[in-house]
Order: structure tokens, then C-alpha cells, then sequence
């Protein structure tokens, strides 16, 4: 399970990739369950991806993939899964996978999908799994 150490490098490692960049985000940080663990909204950051980015972490935690595979399921045409009972099917929601189990998620917002997903990875890659 992802400690409050975890959270704390992840939301740094987090951070520290979207200043590098300027980017204004904020970064979500979920347990295995989808259920917050720590949220941080970069100043500039849009009042709406305090929304869109725990609901992309709880995407990722709780489908255990990448929340892009959504995305990308919608994109090419199979519309029907907007019904799905969750929010969050955009990029930029990544699990954290140990030993082939999800024990977290982090969820960004505020910049292009890919460049949310390569914010959550930076996080990610702080544990050094």
C-alpha cells in the first residue's frame, strides 16, 4: 500500500516535473481504492482540474490501467462506454503497479493529456519501483 511517505516523493517528483515545465496542474494522489490521499493545485491552475484530477487517479486506481485506455476506447468509436460508472476517462491518470498489483493511482490536469501523463509518471518514478 502507498504510505504518506509515497504520497509525500510522488507529490514532490509531481510538482517538480510541472514546474520544470511551467506548467500549472494540479496533481492527485489515490490508494488502491480511488480514494484521495493528497491533492495539490499549482498556482495557475485551473479551478476545474481540482475536479478532473482525482476523478482521472480514481479512473486509474480503480480500472487498473491507464486511464488513456478510456479515452481511447471512446475515441474509436465505442460511445456506449460513456456510461460507465466513473469520471476520469482522459489522459493523464496512471496506476502504480507493484509486483502486478495496483496500490495507488496519480491523476493530473491542467496541461495537455500527454504532458498530465508524463507529470503522473515523473511522480510515479520517485518510488523507484
Amino acid at each position: 500500500m502507498l504510505t504518506a511517505e509515497d504520497v509525500k516523493k510522488i507529490a514532490a517528483a509531481a510538482e517538480a516535473e510541472a514546474l520544470a515545465n511551467k506548467w500549472a496542474v494540479t496533481i492527485a494522489i489515490a490508494d488502491d481504492g480511488g480514494h484521495l490521499l493528497g491533492l495539490q493545485r499549482l498556482d495557475g491552475a485551473p479551478p476545474i482540474s481540482a475536479h478532473i484530477a482525482p476523478a482521472k487517479a480514481r479512473a486509474a486506481a480503480l480500472g487498473q490501467r491507464e486511464s488513456k485506455v478510456y479515452e481511447d476506447t471512446v475515441n474509436n468509436g465505442r460511445t456506449s462506454f460513456l456510461s460507465a460508472p466513473f469520471d476520469g476517462m482522459l489522459e493523464g491518470g496512471v496506476p502504480i503497479i507493484v509486483d502486478g498489483v495496483t496500490i495507488g493511482s496519480v491523476g493530473v490536469s491542467g496541461v495537455k493529456s500527454n504532458e498530465d501523463a508524463q507529470i503522473a509518471k515523473a511522480g510515479i518514478a520517485a518510488l523507484g519501483l
